[in-house]
């Protein structure tokens, strides 16, 4: 079963949105006023293009969120370019499957949990801006990891800010409850997600696979202990 999907906007989105508003219809009066000429006329065209991509850059559709238990769904929209075993100590306590997402200026940049439990672990990390689908990007960029602890195991959501990203959110607090597809922060304007689960939870999803925030699955995990 998946829930009902609907489209709305990201709140960060909302001073962005209506600057550009505000500059796109000062242009178009000018235009309509006669002043200045062909130039202002093209300059109303770029802000008008610059206001829409704005407000498609911060879509934050309603996810058909799968309810069937023991599912991992993707904590990020965009296109999964690494599976692999790593040591995580922070959080994970060891080796851990680590699912890279890439997330381009074209994606929806809203994260929403992968799985439902409580926020144990919560690190905002300052770093550099390398370009997301680096692997040193995992390690060296600016980073928040939010750890959720469920029945079947820890899970870690890594959201890493990317050449042009220079601004993360992570809305919950450590103490936090938090279901699987409801939102859990965002990334301006193109970054990478990297999501962390225990070696023997099963990978579902393949290198190279588009994903959608929220309804994407993943991976699956013990159903008997499943909340």
């Amino acid at each position: 079963a998946l829930r009902g999907r609907s489209v709305s906007f990201a709140r960060e989105g909302y001073p962005f949105i209506g600057i550009g508003v505000l500059l796109a219809g000062a242009g178009w009066v000018a235009v309509w006023g006669g002043i200045g000429g062909n130039w202002v006329r093209l300059l109303a065209i770029t802000l008008t293009l610059l206001t829409l991509f704005t407000v498609w850059f911060f879509r934050d559709p309603e996810p058909g969120t799968p309810t069937e238990p023991g599912l991992v769904i993707a904590p990020g929209n965009g296109k999964i370019i690494s599976i692999t075993e790593e040591d995580e100590p922070t959080y994970m306590g060891g080796k851990a499957r680590r699912i890279t997402i890439f997330l381009s200026v074209f994606d929806v940049h809203v994260q929403r949990s992968p799985v439902s439990g409580t926020v144990e672990h919560r690190v905002y990390k300052p770093g550099k801006y390398l370009v997301a689908w680096a692997e040193k990007a995992s390690s060296d960029n600016e980073q928040a990891s939010l750890g959720i602890r469920t029945p079947s195991g820890p899970v870690l959501v890594r959201q890493i800010a990317g050449l042009i990203a220079r601004r993360i959110v992570t809305d919950h607090a450590v103490g936090d409850e938090v279901l699987r597809g409801h939102r859990i922060g965002i990334i301006r304007f193109g970054s990478r997600v990297d999501l962390f689960i225990p070696l023997d939870w099963e990978v579902v999803s393949s290198v190279g696979d588009r994903v959608r925030v929220g309804s994407t699955v993943l991976a699956r995990h013990p159903v008997d202990t499943d909340a």
